[in-house]
C-alpha cells in the first residue's frame, strides 16, 4: 500500500492517487447486483476472512468464485452512518448522516436512485435503520427501526404488517419472492440488507446450543489496561462491566440482576415469539440461568463465562446469516442468475468479540473499523485483493458495473478494475475515518484520523482532545500508544500532514 515512500504517508503523490478512481465505460450487457449486507458480522467470524469463530461455508462460496478483500474498512463505524455511507459513495460529513440521532436525506444522489432512473428494478429488503423513507427503489420491504429478530414487523412500500417467523430467513423470503416476480427483461439491484448479528444476539431455535460446545479462546487483549489510551479507557462497552446479565445474556431475572430499562427491551422482544418456539426458548436459556446460579462467579471467572455465553449466542445468530445466503446463492444458480449477477457480501462495520475486553464497535481501532468483503463477479478475478477499500467505494463500483458516470463528488473509488484482475497504476494510499457520536450509547469519544498500511493516526476532540499513534507492524493489537515516543515524531508530523491533506480532499470540516 505504501510502495515507494520513505515514512509510508504517501504525502507527496496528492495529485496522481486520483487517478485510481475513474470510471471506465461499460460497453457489454449490463450486469445484475446483490448486495448481501449484514449488521455486526465481524471479520474474525467469517472463514473465508481467516476467521476461526464459526464456519461460513456458504458466505464462503462468494469468495471461493470470486475475491476477498484483505483490506477493507468503514468511514464511520456505526449502522446509519454507515450505510449512508455506503448509499453515497461519500463520507459521513457529506452525505449529512453522522450518527443515528440524524435522518437521512434520501433526495441526495444514491446508487439504487442513479440505477433505477437508468432502467435497472431496485429493491430493497430487509434493515434500513436511516429514519427516512427509502427513496430510488422500486420496492422495498423494510424491518420497522431496529427490527426484531422474531415475528418482525415490516413497513413493505409505506404498509406496516407483522409477519410470522425469523428475521433471517424472512429477509432471504422476501429476497427470492422479489426476483421471482421481477420484469426479467430488465437488470436488476437488490439490496438484500440483515438485521442479524445486532445485540441481542437470539439464534434461531433450530440454532440454540449450535455453539454449546466450544471453548472460545480468550482474546490475548480481553484484560487490556488501556494504557496511554485515555479514551478507550472511558468506554462502556466492556463485556465484564457493561454486558447485560438480562437483556444480552437472557438470565432469568430470579438468578441476576440487570439494568430496568434493558430489562423491558428484553421482555418485548421474547414476547413477540410463538408459544412453541418461547418453550424451546425458556428451556435453552433456563439451563444456562441455572448454571449461572450454580456457579456462582466473581471476578475474572464471571468475565470469561459472560464471554463464552455472548459468543454462543452470536455465533449461533451467524449460522442462520449463512445458511440463508446460501438459500439465496442456490436461487441465483437455479435460475440461470449466477452468469451475470454481481454477487456482494458485507457488513455495515466489523465488530468486538473480546477484544480489549469489549463487545460492540464505533472506535478506529482495527476490529471496528475493518469490514469483511467479499465480491463474486461471473468471469472477473479468483483470490485475493490487497489494495485498501473503503464502504464509500460500493457505490461508483455498482455505477460502473452499470456502465454509468460515477458523479464527481463521490468520494470513493470504483472497484470495477481489482474486480476485473487489474492493477491500476496508482491506488490510494490512506484512508480517512471521522465518528462523531458522543454523548452517545457506550460513550465512544468523537474522533477522526487517518490510517495507512503500517501506522495509524487517531485524534479525539470534544470535551477533551488527545492522540494516538499506531505501528500496526510492531504492534497488531494496538496496545502501544507512541504519539509521545523520540522515535516516532517525524511520522507523526506526516500523518497529521496527512489528515489534513485528506481533509482538504474530502471538503472536511474542521472539528474541536
Amino acid at each position: 500500500m505504501e510502495k515507494g515512500h520513505k515514512y509510508g504517508w504517501g504525502v507527496a503523490l496528492t495529485a496522481r492517487l486520483l487517478a485510481g478512481c475513474t470510471a471506465e465505460k461499460n460497453t457489454g450487457e449490463r450486469m445484475n447486483i446483490l448486495f448481501i449486507m449484514s449488521d455486526d458480522h465481524a471479520l474474525q467470524a467469517v472463514s473465508a476472512c481467516g476467521g476461526k469463530l464459526v464456519p461460513t461455508p456458504n458466505i464462503d462460496r462468494i469468495a471461493r468464485d470470486g475475491v476477498v478483500f484483505e483490506n477493507s474498512f468503514v468511514a464511520n463505524s456505526i449502522s446509519g452512518p454507515s450505510r449512508a455511507c455506503m448509499l453515497t459513495g461519500k463520507h459521513s460529513h457529506a452525505n449529512g448522516f453522522r450518527n443515528n440521532e440524524d435522518v437521512f436525506d434520501g433526495h441526495q444522489p444514491t446508487f439504487p436512485a442513479i440505477l433505477h432512473e437508468a432502467g435497472y428494478q431496485t429493491a430493497l429488503i430487509g434493515k434500513w435503520h436511516l429514519g427516512s423513507r427509502p427513496e430510488g427503489f422500486d420496492h422495498w420491504d423494510i424491518l420497522d427501526g431496529q427490527g426484531d429478530y422474531y415475528n418482525p414487523t415490516f413497513i413493505c412500500d409505506g404498509d406496516t404488517l407483522r409477519r410470522e417467523g425469523y428475521v433471517t430467513r424472512l429477509t432471504a423470503d422476501l429476497a427470492m419472492e422479489w426476483l421471482d416476480h421481477r420484469d426479467k427483461n430488465r437488470p436488476f439491484c437488490l439490496l438484500m440488507h440483515n438485521k442479524a448479528p445486532h445485540r441481542i444476539w437470539m439464534p434461531a431455535i433450530e440454532d440454540l446450543g449450535s455453539s454449546d460446545s466450544i471453548s472460545f479462546p480468550v482474546p490475548e487483549t480481553f484484560y487490556d489496561n488501556y494504557e496511554q489510551r485515555r479514551a478507550a479507557g472511558l468506554q462502556e462497552m466492556s463485556v465484564a462491566r457493561d454486558m447485560d446479565l438480562i437483556y444480552d445474556l437472557k438470565l432469568d431475572p430470579g438468578v441476576a440482576t440487570g439494568r430496568k430499562d434493558l430489562m423491558q427491551w428484553a421482555k418485548a422482544a421474547v414476547d413477540r415469539m410463538s408459544p412453541e418456539d418461547r418453550k424451546a426458548w425458556d428451556a435453552y436459556y433456563d439451563r444456562r440461568s441455572e448454571e449461572f446460579k450454580e456457579r456462582n462467579l466473581s471476578g475474572k471467572e464471571l468475565a470469561e463465562w459472560k464471554l463464552q455465553c455472548y459468543l454462543k449466542d452470536y455465533t449461533s445468530v451467524i449460522r442462520s446469516v449463512d445458511r440463508n445466503v446460501g438459500r439465496v446463492l442456490d436461487y441465483l444458480k437455479a435460475n440461470g442468475l449466477d452468469q451475470n449477477t454481481l454477487v456482494v457480501y458485507t457488513s455495515d462495520q466489523g465488530f468486538y468479540i473480546g477484544e480489549h475486553g469489549w463487545f460492540d464497535k464505533r472506535f478506529m481501532y482495527e476490529e471496528s473499523f475493518r469490514t469483511p468483503l467479499l465480491m463474486r463477479m461471473p468471469q472477473g478475478k479468483h483470490g485475493v485483493i490487497w489494495q485498501p477499500v473503503q464502504n464509500i467505494d460500493y457505490a461508483p463500483t455498482f455505477l460502473d458495473l452499470a456502465g454509468l458516470p460515477v458523479p464527481s463528488d463521490m468520494h470513493g473509488c470504483s472497484l470495477l478494475p481489482l474486480l476485473k484482475g487489474e492493477e491500476p497504476t496508482y491506488w490510494r494510499q490512506t484512508l480517512y475515518y471521522h465518528f462523531y457520536e458522543y454523548p452517545g450509547e457506550h460513550a465512544v469519544r468523537r474522533h477522526e484520523g487517518v490510517r495507512s498500511e503500517r501506522y495509524k493516526l487517531i485524534r479525539f476532540y470534544g470535551d477533551e482532545e488527545h492522540w494516538e499513534f499506531y505501528d500496526l507492524k510492531n504492534d497488531p493489537h494496538e496496545l502501544q500508544n507512541q504519539i509521545n515516543n523520540p522515535d516516532y515524531q517525524r511520522l507523526i508530523i506526516e500523518a497529521k500532514t496527512e489528515l489534513k491533506r485528506l481533509k482538504r480532499q474530502y471538503r472536511a470540516p474542521d472539528v474541536h
